[in-house]
């Protein structure tokens, strides 16, 4: 089973992740990590904190002499903003007497949209940092580090794993469905959003714009697809294991993801069951999966039953516009209950790229999580070769007699 847990705030000394379930001997790029920080960091309408942080990971243990050793992995990824936030953040009940930054006043007018309320209600605290410097976005650094690793592993049985954005606010491209893996895979860094049409990506940065004037943010939605993905993980046995299931939680759990669809989504509702269920038909040619099956069209996104069918898996994730606004809502000061504008925290316009490459990482740790579940082993040797005879295996059931 493959299981992390992150620790850390966003202002705090780092971020802290242990990784549990790697097999050993597990190749690590360590630049695929990094580069996998920097992505997350990218992204038309993003804030001034992306100039400050230029994350790494620092791996603590588990990994010698560049492979996995099987053992827990301990991840640490300094947050350089730490030293302008010593005297906020500090552990000691008094700040040492060197802690750089100003002490800031307590918080006290919770953001309509944020954890604020629920968070300070839930906990009992007087000072709503306490809550938001834990629900903050920059938790995600972390996953996108678990995930950069979860990738490595997906990669022994050749699954790997794009995004593209699809749309922001209102302007959206026509049919997400019609892009393909190569064509998000294709996608070049001087995107500014990741989107695969040009003429549609600089409407959506117009959107940004006039959100960005007005004092506003703006949220949108981003496809994962992950191509070449083994048929037969997740199982339709029961609720737990069901793999759309345990997608959609992952997707969910990102900071201000409201929705997540998979293949055509909602759009299921609405269609009759001839245009929406994938005709199976011969397959001419080899299949990296071993299907000799094939289908034209791909409504159902990968997934049957809760299991994958040997099709790119494709998801969506629709996220909400950021919590903080610069022209801020009304809120309650919890100090007064007199009616006060809402907190004003440094933030993003819009961050939606960003969550892509969320979006990533943590289809990438379910499916990689399955992936162990299916096959086990504990080393990478051990985990192809079950994999490499599984896939011969089901070549051969479907010859022709």
């Amino acid at each position: 089973m493959l299981r992390f847990l992150t620790a850390g705030e966003s202002h705090g000394q780092a971020l802290v992740t242990i990784l549990e379930g790697i097999p050993a001997g597990l190749a690590i790029d360590f630049d695929a990590i990094t580069a996998q920080l920097r992505r997350r960091q990218t992204g038309y309408g993003r804030g001034r904190r992306m100039a400050i942080e230029s994350d790494r990971a620092q791996v603590l243990s588990g990994v010698r002499h560049g492979a996995t050793t099987g053992g827990p992995i301990a991840l640490l990824i300094p947050n350089k903003d730490w030293e302008n936030w010593q005297k906020t953040m500090s552990v000691e009940s008094a700040p040492p007497s060197d802690a750089g930054g100003v002490d800031r006043p307590v918080v006290t007018r919770p953001r309509p949209g944020h954890a604020d309320l629920a968070g300070v209600v839930k906990y009992g605290h007087d000072d709503i940092r306490n809550v938001l410097e834990r629900a903050s976005a920059r938790e995600t650094a972390a996953r996108v580090a678990v995930g950069a690793i979860a990738r490595q592993l997906l990669q022994q049985v050749e699954t790997d794993i794009v995004s593209h954005v699809v749309s922001i606010g209102s302007v959206a491209i026509s049919d997400q469905l019609a892009v393909s893996f190569e064509d998000a895979r294709a996608i070049g860094d001087q995107s500014a959003l990741h989107c695969v049409d040009a003429e549609v990506e600089r409407r959506m940065i117009a959107e940004i714009d006039r959100a960005r004037d007005a004092g506003d943010t703006m949220g949108g939605s981003f496809e994962v697809i992950a191509h070449a993905v083994p048929p037969g993980l997740g199982s339709h046995v029961q609720w737990d294991r069901k793999l759309d299931g345990r997608l959609a939680q992952a997707l969910m759990s990102i900071q201000a993801i409201k929705a997540v669809g998979i293949g055509r989504g909602p759009l299921v509702a609405s269609l009759p069951g001839s245009r929406i269920h994938d005709e199976i038909l011969p397959r001419t040619g080899s299949s990296p999966s071993g299907m000799a099956v094939t289908r034209p069209t791909n409504n159902a996104g990968g997934l049957e039953g809760g299991i994958t069918n040997g099709e790119d898996l494709r998801l969506t994730a629709y996220m909400k516009p950021i919590a903080t606004l610069m022209k801020p809502l009304r809120s309650v000061d919890l100090a007064t209950m007199a009616v006060s504008p809402a907190t004003v925290e440094r933030s993003d316009v819009c961050a939606v790229p960003a969550a892509a490459v969320v979006g990533e990482a943590m289809v990438g740790i379910v499916l990689a999580d399955a992936l162990l579940e299916k096959f086990g082993g504990d080393s990478v040797e051990e985990l192809r070769a079950n994999w490499t005879a599984y896939r011969a295996r089901t070549a051969a059931r479907f010859q022709r007699p």
